[in-house]
């Protein structure tokens, strides 16, 4: 029970009683100190009530002057040794302990005049901490001895702080950092990884706001492994897919399609999207079917959008969908599997003389690349194969430009980082399941152009196309340099280099934001729903285009970095390049066994498609940059 002269803790500061009112205290307190420039101190009184205060001595003291003027430099020592007395006993070293009994150990005993001072010294130590929430009585809790040397470090790394940063400033230039200077590295990172538009320490150490500079400072202290690949960061990008989950797979009716379709994929896919089959009179192109239950405008949209389509670096994928969608939506994972499919009747050329859009049921099997090749003369497959040769032809009619290229399969071991580059093998059967998605992407905006659907065309003028290509890889690399940009539009134009006058992308919802529009529409269209408008929808996608632009330059840099880790870990292999381009005396060199293209200076005498042995002569990780050198 409070009474007067009681001394009391008020606002974090020390008060004293003046007199009791019922359930009011009228206390007194200090607003201001005395200096020693001779200002007196200044007092005030306040009526409070007892939940606004908290006891600290009950007995009266003499002046509230007294206690505060009251002064012990020898509290820390004492209130050590009250510490080191609790710790032996580990039960109640974890326990709160009031003020009193602290005191008791410590002081056998507490004087009014001593305790705001004694307070005081408490609230400095390392050994003990208020419990602010601990209303009715003062209580402290003993800390563990090392949570009391993390809180010295941090009060000595306080106290020091420009001479710690000085040091550490020091051994960075001198690139001998300690284990500890990790925690100082943090704006170089976050510079490096594009999250911010400057460094502090950079600028420091004299080295400028260049990202390469930090990536290179970074793995040559040893904060980075030179492994680190950084490129989905700087573009945005998480190494993990979309958390939120798609619902299961809506009941509804479905047309159930008679017999089984053929997911065709490489041996490295794991996330199934299209299935073929031909029935004797349609060719179905089943795809999956996500829109299902991602609607326009949804969180889950909202994010596939701002990703843009799925993140495929050696590392594996980070997915636009998240991960266990795959389980439902995928294609042939199941018993069963759900699709929108594109039932295409073809006239004898292989033009689409008729495209419907079902909701269907189908059973899947799936199939390599490599055993679809070995199949092609089946009663299943061969037609498949004999419809993509007359489609093949019919396109070509129509000044279709195919270009063929190496392409490599990056491997990339997470615990030891070794990397593996094996060439990717082009079967027939991959030629014919591109020519199935083509024929499902020209049936698609026929069926959307025909019934006025709102829809996304691609397309892409016509291009200058030299009339004396070479042959070989310089002729191929020839005709990348002259193909135009593909477009996105509202209104249908032809496809140049398909050689379509209609087309686009409806055969991977699972993973191209752009493909999950047109499906949104199309599944709008077919339940009677709202479908989205032209500009909505050109709006959408152009945001979900400017993401998957950004994931292709992220992917694209990823891929030349983990070739660049495998050159390093192999630095004595001899490459075949192949001369693709000249400019003047200098030239560019294909690297089949790579994907990879260099420029090597001062050999006017390689003409184009000859052939040079090369190996690495120098890498720079965080420029990118590898020179070759020849070898006899």
């Amino acid at each position: 029970m409070l009474s007067e002269k009681s001394l009391v803790i008020y606002k974090n500061q020390c008060a004293i009683v003046i007199s009791v009112d019922s359930d009011k205290y009228l206390i007194r307190f200090c607003t201001a100190m005395a200096t020693p420039s001779g200002k007196k101190a200044q007092y005030a009184e306040l009526k409070v009530r007892e939940k606004d205060i908290v006891l600290l001595h009950k007995r009266p003291v003499s002046s509230l002057e007294d206690v505060l003027a009251y002064q012990n430099d020898g509290f820390s020592h004492q209130i050590q040794e009250a510490y080191e007395l609790l710790v032996s006993d580990e039960q109640t070293a974890t326990s709160p302990i009031s003020i009193n009994e602290i005191a008791d150990l410590a002081l056998n005993g507490l004087n009014g005049e001593e305790s705001w001072c004694f307070y005081q010294a408490l609230n400095k130590s390392y050994e003990f901490k208020l419990i602010p929430e601990k209303k009715e009585s003062i209580y402290f809790v003993p800390q563990s001895l090392e949570a009391i040397e993390e809180e010295k470090k941090k009060n000595y790394e306080k106290e020091h702080e420009v001479e710690i940063h000085n040091a550490f400033i020091e051994r960075l230039k001198n690139k001998k950092l300690e284990p500890q200077d990790s925690k100082y590295m943090g704006d170089v990172e976050a510079f490096a990884l594009c999250k911010t538009d400057k460094s502090k320490t950079l600028q420091e150490i004299g080295y400028g706001q260049s990202i390469e500079k930090a990536h290179k400072l970074l793995i040559e202290t040893g904060i980075w492994d030179i492994t680190k690949n950084p490129y989905p960061t700087r573009f945005g990008f998480s190494f993990d897919s979309a958390k939120e989950g798609l619902s299961s797979m809506p009941e509804e009716d479905r047309y159930e399609v008679p017999g089984f379709s053929y997911a065709i994929d490489s041996e490295y896919s794991t996330d199934p999207d299209d299935a073929v089959a031909f029935d004797g009179t349609y060719l179905w192109v089943h795809i999956a079917d996500p829109s299902s239950s991602v609607m326009p405008g949804s969180s889950i949209d909202i994010a596939a959008r701002n990703r843009g389509t799925t993140l495929y670096i050696p590392e594996g994928a980070s997915r636009m969908l998240c991960e266990n969608c795959l389980e439902d939506y995928a294609l042939g994972l199941k018993e069963e599997s759900s699709a929108l499919s594109f039932r295409i009747k073809l006239n004898e050329d292989c033009s689409i003389d008729d495209c419907s859009v079902l909701k269907t049921k189908i059973k899947v099997k799936r199939l390599s690349y490599e055993k679809a090749n070995e199949l092609k003369d089946s009663p299943e497959l061969k037609p498949l194969f004999d419809i993509a040769k007359k489609n093949v032809e019919r396109r070509a009619k129509n000044h279709s430009v195919t270009i063929t290229m190496p392409e490599v399969h990056i491997d990339v071991d997470k615990n030891t980082k070794k990397v593996s580059i094996v060439p990717d093998v082009h079967y027939e059967s991959n030629s014919m399941i591109c020519e199935m998605m083509l024929l499902a992407g020209e049936g698609a905006a026929k069926f959307a152009f025909k019934n006025q659907i709102p829809f996304p065309y691609v397309s892409q003028e016509a291009s200058e196309i030299p009339k004396n290509l070479p042959d070989g890889y310089a002729g191929q690399f020839a005709l990348i340099k002259c193909m135009r940009k593909r477009s996105v539009g509202i209104t249908p134009s032809p496809h140049s280099g398909l050689g379509l006058s209609f087309y686009s992308q409806v055969t991977s919802p699972l993973r191209r934001y752009g493909d999950l529009i047109a499906h949104q529409q199309l599944r709008a269209f077919l339940d009677g729903r709202k479908i989205l408008q032209k500009d909505e929808m050109l709006e959408r996608i152009s945001a979900g285009d400017a993401a998957s632009l950004a994931a292709k330059k992220a992917s694209r840099l990823s891929e030349t970095h983990w070739k660049l880790i495998y050159l390093l870990q192999n630095p004595d292999l001899v490459f075949e390049s192949v001369c693709i381009d000249t400019r003047g005396s200098d030239v560019i060199l294909l690297i089949p066994q790579l994907d990879m293209q260099t420029m090597m200076k001062n050999f006017s005498d390689l003409k184009l498609n000859d052939k040079l042995n090369i190996k690495v002569a120098s890498i720079d990780i965080p420029t990118q940059k590898v020179d070759f050198t020849p070898i006899a």
